[in-house]
């Protein structure tokens, strides 16, 4: 397939919100593809070069497409900033200023385009910003107006297309059986790898037989299972029986891999690609190997298995009292420089809760008091730890051991049944986590997705954000759906954070998976997470989280912000539709 066509998809997908649309749309596109090239496109429309894992980024700044604009179309740079601040899309500027050229257009496969941006991507070391530059420019002088669109859009992230997880497999499902029938096979091999392109290349060449045959790679991340909610003790006991309970840490997720033989793939360092042993995902999939190298290191040397796959939660402590310290401090040790320096300071304990892959063999079928037992024979550093455990069938003993967490300064506990397998990407009742409960009120924080901001006036005319708008998941319909508006509760600073973090997914158009009455002043494209607490959840007619044709949906009551939480999680990990239905239930009425 030609990058002119692709970039023609690209176009009729922009142009529509329609979620059934979109699919029909995706699957006309995959119908086209070969084997060879339906991996590239999977990634590609999603704005990417490789799965989302992977720590390969075009690296490429506005600044940078600017200039690259400019050498390629012959325009002063300050003429390309101006055009850009008019159109407000540096795809539309490319497209425009193509359009002005006199290049004569050449043909290029997606095949090579890929390759190209890839070349890009991979550049590192003196000189690569003056190398990335001419690369992009050199492509832009060749190819056609709407081409040039989607080639400044993918290195900046903005593709603008509306087109998630679920919406490439379904398109997938229905490009093969013409319906939604094959996802769950599609979706068991996405959660095992966390790689739609290797999914859709499998599926393609191999058909559903070569997609059951998908297996667990130490390299890739399994998608985590995630845990649903009761409200108390009692609630636990009923529903789940026997279980094991453990404490939750207000930490980092991380899943670790390793192979102590050989290299399972590659870490940014000072700015390189290097080879490693070791691979530190987070919750959402992030590949954060060279920022915990405490963590790869006691991997390395202190577990007893060769290779293994262990999941836990990794969280900053102090090193003179022991006491763990909040998230706010323990996201700090997210970053790209002064590693060491950071791991002094700020060092981390991770605790592991279980173990999916161990000596070339999936566990993630058996139990997890099988999967847990071996974590306690494997696992046994200062570094790398245990959590801590009880079995119980007990509602006092859950009690005592959900208060004595809470006094320590945990959030609270996670309840784990202990017959069941391992359910990559799952969010059910084989794992439910409990906090403090207040009656009367909404018994845990959400996680909401910022949809838009509505400006201030006042003293906020000077931040420029007066109230946000904000939602949640709808995983069925793959899109997000408003919840509330918060507008109390923030301090100067973080109005001003919210009003910098939002500027790059500024959008004048709703985006196209978002689902919201309410108009804010400034749309933002569904990217940022944020915890939110509320008094309650009530029913509104207002709100789109959870309505169905003429009942109302489901808003929260006096919601306050609590922090940000796009360091660790997706948009489409925040609290889903289900969970705020599941909430609202579950909720003591005063």
């Amino acid at each position: 397939m030609e990058f002119r066509d692709l970039s023609k998809y690209f176009e009729k997908m922009e142009a529509t919100t329609k979620r059934l649309e979109l699919t029909d749309l995706l699957s006309q596109l995959f119908n086209e593809s070969t084997p060879d090239e339906i991996d590239k496109i999977a990634y590609l429309t999603q704005g990417r070069l490789a799965p989302f894992y992977e720590p390969i980024e075009i690296g490429m700044a506005e600044k940078m497409v600017e200039q690259a604009l400019s050498r390629a179309y012959g325009i002063e740079r300050d003429q390309v900033g101006a055009l850009a601040t008019k159109l407000g899309d540096w795809g539309k500027v490319a497209a425009e200023l193509n359009q002005k050229s006199n290049f004569k257009n050449q043909s290029f496969s997606v095949e090579e385009v890929h390759n190209k941006l890839l070349e890009i991507a991979l550049t590192t070391g003196a000189g690569s910003v003056e190398k990335k530059i001419s690369a992009l420019s050199d492509l832009l002088k060749l190819v056609d107006y709407l081409s040039a669109r989607y080639l400044v859009r993918i290195p900046l992230g903005t593709m603008r297309l509306g087109i998630g997880d679920p919406t490439v497999l379904d398109a997938l499902s229905h490009a093969k059986a013409g319906d939604k029938s094959l996802r769950p096979i599609l979706e068991e091999a996405y959660n095992k790898t966390s790689d739609l392109g290797l999914v859709s290349k499998t599926f393609w060449s191999g058909g559903v037989d070569g997609v059951k045959k998908v297996k667990v790679v130490v390299g890739k991340p399994i998608r985590p299972q995630l845990t649903e909610r009761l409200p108390d003790p009692k609630s636990v006991v009923d529903k789940l029986g026997e279980v094991a309970v453990e404490p939750k840490y207000d930490g980092f997720r991380v899943q670790i891999h390793f192979n102590k033989h050989k290299s399972i793939g590659f870490m940014t360092s000072d700015g390189e690609l290097k080879e490693t042993n070791v691979k530190i995902f987070s919750r959402n999939l992030e590949d954060m190997s060279h920022m915990f190298p405490e963590l790869a290191a006691s991997a390395l040397s202190d577990v007893k298995a060769e290779e293994a796959i262990l999941d836990g939660e990794a969280i900053a402590y102090n090193p003179l009292s022991g006491e763990f310290l909040p998230f706010q401090e323990t996201t700090k040790r997210r970053r790209k420089h002064n590693i060491a320096q950071s791991a002094k300071d700020l060092p981390l304990k991770a605790f592991i809760f279980d173990c999916l892959y161990y000596q070339g063999e999936d566990l993630m079928g058996k139990t997890y008091r099988e999967r847990r037992a071996l974590v306690g024979q494997i696992v046994k550093s200062d570094t790398l730890v245990p959590a801590d455990q009880i079995i119980t069938s007990s509602t006092k003993e859950l009690e005592d051991f959900l208060a004595d967490k809470i006094q320590a300064g945990l959030e609270g506990v996670v309840v784990k049944k202990l017959d069941t397998p391992y359910q990559a990407g799952s969010r059910n009742f084989n794992w439910v986590k409990l906090k403090r409960h207040n009656a009367g009120e909404l018994n845990d924080t959400v996680d909401c997705v910022l949809l838009g901001y509505i400006f201030g006036t006042g003293k906020r005319t000077d931040f420029g954000v007066g109230a946000l708008l904000a939602g949640v998941y709808d995983k069925e319909k793959d899109e997000f759906v408003s919840l509330c508006k918060i507008g109390t509760g923030l301090t100067d600073e973080e109005f001003r954070e919210i009003r910098k973090r939002s500027e790059r997914f500024a959008r004048t158009n709703k985006p196209a998976r978002v689902n919201s009455n309410i108009v804010p002043s400034v749309w933002l494209e569904p990217k940022i997470v944020i915890e939110v607490l509320a008094d309650e959840i009530t029913r509104s007619p207002v709100h789109t989280a959870g309505k169905i044709a003429d009942e109302p949906g489901y808003a929260l009551r006096f919601p306050r912000l609590v922090n940000f939480r796009s360091d660790d999680k997706r948009p489409e990990d925040a609290t889903t539709v289900d969970e705020i239905i599941s909430l609202y239930s579950q909720q003591y009425k005063k």
